[in-house]
């Protein structure tokens, strides 16, 4: 029996070889325009620096940009690297999206810093924290989000008393015993550390307690998904994102490349191997073969709720993709 389940997209407004910054923040418009069209639920910007590849950096920014050219879709934060900012700007930030584009803005929240040790210097950050902090400093956001007692002598303006979700981000089974303590929803970044997943969710789901915002629990899982008119082309587009995250693990991080014929088959068994495991929860084809993929993750993990990612080079296909993902059956489509 096939599973519906929304599914929401998330993109790091990636810089592509050959182009600048500039254009892949119009293209994040321009997918998030059509991923409205096509019935997500959401579309999400992702907080990284220092990163030649990717234009998020600013994510209240770029998700002002977003929503300001949409209309229903929700546009949020997958997630703002929340060890980087101070809580109350946070909020102020988001609070400010929220009172500009209402009932749309969602905040999702990491303990990483999504960068390396010397530019987290240079954003500020302790690199000696705390791990009490992330629970701290989320807990603060969300009193700077509810009313204010009487005589509070610090308010996020705009920020207090606005009805803004909040969710927790995690790779590990910490985030999900955060978020599971504080009742929120929780989404996994199974796209790029598919290990600890199943752990997670399970963890998750048992130690859930209800909250104000959640009265159960519910999870988004990331992956990864490339649709084309046949599976050949779907795998070649994929090798754009394979390359990237190969360069990134050798510590030569850059914009990303176009396609590579035969690039899995040139590596060495290591490489390979360590593609396999970061990028297993991956699916690569036509419509049926992304389909069929997409239903035996679901099936297999019971998500509430998908968040695709597909960095693929040429705009126009990424497009497509998104309207070939979009037929298949397990598409719960969102009514604009």
């Amino acid at each position: 029996m096939d599973t519906q389940v929304p599914i929401s997209f998330l993109d790091l407004s990636p810089i592509i070889e050959g182009s600048d910054a500039a254009q892949a923040l119009e293209n994040s418009l321009n997918i998030a325009i059509h991923a409205e069209k096509l019935g997500f639920k959401r579309f999400w910007l992702a907080e990284h620096h220092n990163m030649p590849g990717i234009a998020s950096a600013a994510t209240a920014v770029a998700i002002g940009h977003v929503a300001g050219g949409t209309s229903t879709i929700r546009v949020g934060a997958g997630g703002v690297m929340l060890p980087n900012h101070s809580p109350l700007v946070i909020a102020e930030q988001f609070g400010t999206l929220e009172s500009l584009f209402p009932g749309r803005i969602d905040l999702g929240l990491g303990r990483a810093p999504g960068t390396d040790q010397t530019t987290a210097r240079a954003l500020r950050r302790k690199l000696s924290s705390d791990p009490n902090d992330f629970p701290r400093d989320v807990m603060e956001i969300q009193k700077y989000f509810s009313e204010p007692e009487p005589g509070e002598p610090v308010r996020a303006i705009p920020g207090y008393g606005l009805n803004l979700p909040i969710w927790i981000l995690g790779s590990s089974l910490f985030g999900a015993q955060l978020a599971a303590h504080l009742g929120l929803p929780y989404v996994f970044a199974s796209h790029f550390a598919p290990a600890a997943m199943m752990q997670a969710i399970e963890i998750y789901r048992s130690d859930f307690r209800p909250s104000r915002q959640l009265k159960k629990p519910y999870i988004m899982l990331g992956f990864n998904a490339f649709a084309a008119d046949c599976d050949e082309e779907a795998r070649y587009l994929q090798t754009s994102s394979q390359q990237s995250f190969l360069n990134l693990r050798r510590g030569t991080p850059g914009k990303l490349p176009p396609p590579k014929e035969g690039f899995m088959e040139q590596l060495a068994d290591e490489e390979r191997l360590s593609l396999d495991q970061t990028l297993g929860c991956s699916v690569a084809g036509s419509v049926s073969t992304v389909e069929d993929g997409l239903q035996e993750f679901v099936r297999r993990t019971k998500a509430d709720e998908l968040i695709i990612t597909s960095h693929i080079y040429e705009h126009a296909k990424r497009l497509r993709s998104l309207e070939l993902i979009s037929q298949s059956k397990i598409w719960k489509h969102q009514q604009g």
